[in-house]
């Protein structure tokens, strides 16, 4: 205790033995409840916002006659914009609780924020150009794109990144900026192309009816194709085959399976025919010693 008076002094025990701690305790308490309370208040609030923006964009799209892929990237980017304002109003109103002046911190973040707005042209050049994509439709979520050095599937398109899905599965997020120039494959049907090559030893007029017969076939079974598939004719003479070409128009992304379904089909007719696809040979020769 004397130590304690020492370093302290005793004016100041008294001070901390004369506080109310009971009430900094109560008004800690009460001050936990009303946090939790506003956040438990915010996710109710942006979980039936984010209902209402997904019903009213299901009833837009019906009534507007507007594809599936450009509501759902308008659906995604309006529920960004509510969960950021959300946000936003969570922090202000827990500000106001702790007693903050909230408009001189706004004003001395707008002081802030011009100043930061020199350095950070990259994110005004990444709204700007999100805006002006959407406002184009240069893409919409579920579109096979090319763009930003990736190519995959569009999951979302936001005002200041794009978000790509490859093949692999990876998961691209491509600043807006980056986006100089867009190849969209799914707009209008797609084309499906197949080289098959025979030996020159067998007949290519042959080759060709065998070739069409199948593509026929598929074209009365398979939905996807739009167009075709035709024989266009002799594409290429290689080094050990006679290489032809199967053409067709197909749905957005069922181009990949129809030329599956093509190679698969003309193989196996091929093969009923006796007609060979030529594969590389290697020949051993064995010197004997005299």
């Amino acid at each position: 205790m004397f130590c304690l008076n020492y370093i302290l002094g005793n004016s100041t025990i008294a001070n901390l033995m004369n506080f109310n701690w009971n009430a900094l305790l109560v008004t800690i308490g009460i001050g936990a409840i009303k946090i939790i309370a506003i956040w438990i208040a915010f996710l109710v609030i942006k979980g039936a916002a984010n209902k209402i923006i997904t019903r009213a964009f299901d009833r837009y799209s019906k009534r507007n006659d507007v594809s599936t892929g450009r509501a759902q990237t308008l659906q995604s980017l309006t529920k960004n914009i509510i969960g950021y304002v959300l946000i936003f109003i969570f922090f202000v109103t827990i500000l106001q609780i702790f007693g903050i002046q909230v408009t001189a911190i706004l004003a001395g973040a707008g002081i802030v924020g011009l100043a930061v707005g020199f350095g950070a042209q990259g994110l005004v050049s990444d709204i700007v150009t999100g805006f002006f994509i959407l406002l184009e439709k240069q893409v919409d979520v579920g579109d096979y794109v090319t763009t930003g050095g990736f190519d995959g599937i569009v999951e979302e398109v936001g005002l200041r990144t794009t978000h790509i899905r490859g093949f692999d599965g990876t998961l691209n997020y491509v600043p807006n900026r980056e986006i100089s120039s867009v190849s969209n494959h799914s707009r209008g049907n797609m084309r499906a192309l197949v080289d098959i090559g025979i030996s020159y030893d067998d007949n290519i007029d042959e080759a060709i009816v065998i070739m069409q017969e199948v593509c026929d076939r598929l074209a009365a079974e398979d939905e996807n194709i739009v167009e075709g598939p035709n024989v266009v004719g002799v594409q290429n003479l290689g080094d050990s085959d006679v290489v032809l070409r199967v053409l067709c128009k197909t749905k957005n992304m069922e181009q990949w399976g129809v030329e599956r379904k093509i190679r698969k089909g003309i193989k196996e007719a091929f093969d009923r025919h006796g007609i060979d696809i030529p594969f590389p040979h290697q020949v051993f020769i064995e010197k004997k010693e005299q």
